[in-house]
């Protein structure tokens, strides 16, 4: 059964069929490995990333996913019900797992500059353009682009919120800025210029306008 293992793709399965012994080395070993759980889930997420990165959401099938992966399109049917399903789970893949390092300079402002800007680098790689493809070609379905968006704020707001406790802690901000909400202003203005505008990369000086103009103004008059 191939529900919690399986092989790599052309591996056979009976006695007497070539394939590689213990022990063995080469090609015979290769296709002989056996991958469970969590190395199989990898592997089906990665080729979707893969399958998403080239063809696009529109395009990707579970089929191609399956190739790619050295399985059968059963084994993820599996573990995800649909193409939707296993395309977000494979977007959430690529997000940072271990909490990142959190910026301390003293300063807010040069905090939320350094902040954004590593926003803005994942936004302009080949994880925000999967992103801002997905949000497009979920557009008909509002829960799965909430969920998204839901999963994003989780993973987004911890660094923020940090930031902002420092700057209390300084007389920078009052406490009444220590809200997600608040914290992630800057981060969801970010996105919209990618999602209005088109944008592959958004340039230095509109980071500083968002943090000038909007985000420093709207943390400092919350007392």
């Amino acid at each position: 059964m191939e529900g919690n293992a399986e092989t790599g793709p052309g591996t056979p399965g009976a006695a007497g069929s070539g394939a590689a012994g213990p022990g063995a080395t080469g090609p015979g070993a290769a296709r002989a490995t056996r991958r469970r759980g969590a190395a199989l889930e990898q592997a089906i997420l990665e080729a979707a990333i893969e399958e998403l990165a080239e063809v696009g959401y529109q395009n990707l099938t579970m089929d191609g996913v399956a190739a790619r992966a050295g399985t059968s399109k059963n084994v993820i049917y599996r573990r995800w019900p649909g193409r939707a399903a296993l395309c977000v789970a494979a977007y959430l893949k690529m997000l940072p797992t271990a909490p990142e390092d959190v910026p301390d300079t003293g300063d807010l402002r040069s905090d939320a500059l350094l902040l954004l800007r590593r926003v803005g680098d994942r936004m302009s790689s080949r994880v925000g353009s999967i992103l801002r493809a997905l949000l497009a070609d979920f557009e008909d379905d509002p829960e799965r682009v909430q969920e998204i968006r839901q999963q994003i704020g989780r993973a987004g707001a911890g660094p923020w919120l940090t930031v902002l406790a420092r700057a209390a802690a300084r007389g920078e901000v009052g406490p009444a800025a220590l809200t997600p909400r608040v914290a992630t202003v800057a981060v969801d203005l970010l996105r919209s210029e990618y999602a209005l505008n088109g944008l592959a990369a958004v340039p230095e000086r509109t980071l500083v306008e968002i943090v000038d103009q909007v985000y420093l103004p709207l943390v400092r008059a919350l007392g």
